[in-house]
């Protein structure tokens, strides 16, 4: 199995038999959700789009796997949804076959899917990797696997020596746990592709309470890696004071 990070996205890719491109959290009609709160934004849905077209370009994948949250707004579908959704997924099909794996925000996406688009809400293995939203405990035949998770936003803030923080940045956040059978799981925690969707810092992930898997996150032990693939430290070393 090989992994590899695609900053542009940021998307992960996954070779094990085939090569599936993995796109969290697109949350495609965010503009219409920020207007409700009174800020107005144009949408952005074409570039994010393109985005995504251009790390399908990148990577060639053999799937193109959107990893939950494709659009934004709950409980209802907004108009821009209505609007926007069915020629965006579109021009991905155009491209590769994909497959969506439902999140919390995706109430009635089937109705923009094709038949066998729709994975169960649990998640499922494709080529003995588990890929679920993270908002749900996981289908009973993913554990003692790779389980790839969307869902938690995880960014990382950068702290020097003398305590300034750079700009939270979209982050990858790895971290195992042995299940009563013995057997191992790892989690791979992956960032929100959606420039809006913010996110939580990766030592505050284990108690946020976002998803059951966030509560399997060892701080000490697990790695965490920048969009680009980048090693910078473990969730205890990185985490912001509280109060900072």
């Amino acid at each position: 199995m090989h992994l590899h990070f695609i900053e542009n996205g940021p998307a992960l890719l996954v070779e094990s038999g085939r090569r599936v491109l993995v796109v969290a959290d697109l949350h495609m009609g965010i503009e219409s959700g920020l207007e409700r709160h009174g800020v107005h934004i144009a949408s952005r849905s074409d570039a994010r789009a393109d985005r995504v077209i251009a790390c399908i370009e990148e990577a060639q994948p053999d799937l193109l796997l959107l990893l939950g949250d494709v659009k934004h707004n709950v409980p209802v579908t907004s108009r821009q949804e209505y609007r926007e959704l069915p020629g965006v997924l579109q021009s991905f099909r155009d491209r590769v076959p994909i497959a969506v794996a439902p999140g919390n925000h995706d109430g009635g996406i089937g109705r923009f899917l094709e038949p066998g688009e729709l994975l169960p809400a649990d998640g499922m293995l494709i080529d003995g990797v588990g890929y679920l939203h993270g908002h749900t405990h996981p289908a009973p035949e993913l554990p003692g696997h790779l389980v790839v998770i969307g869902h938690h936003h995880p960014v990382v803030s950068l702290v020097d020596t003398v305590g300034c923080a750079a700009r939270a940045r979209p982050a990858y956040l790895y971290s195992g746990f042995e299940e009563p059978s013995g057997e191992r799981t790892r989690l791979l925690f992956v960032p929100a592709f959606n420039e809006f969707a913010g996110g939580i810092d990766v030592g505050r992930l284990q108690q946020s309470g976002l998803g059951p898997l966030s509560r399997c996150i060892d701080p000490n032990s697990a790695e965490v890696f920048l969009a680009d693939g980048t090693y910078v430290g473990s969730p205890a070393t990185l985490c912001l004071a509280d109060g900072v």
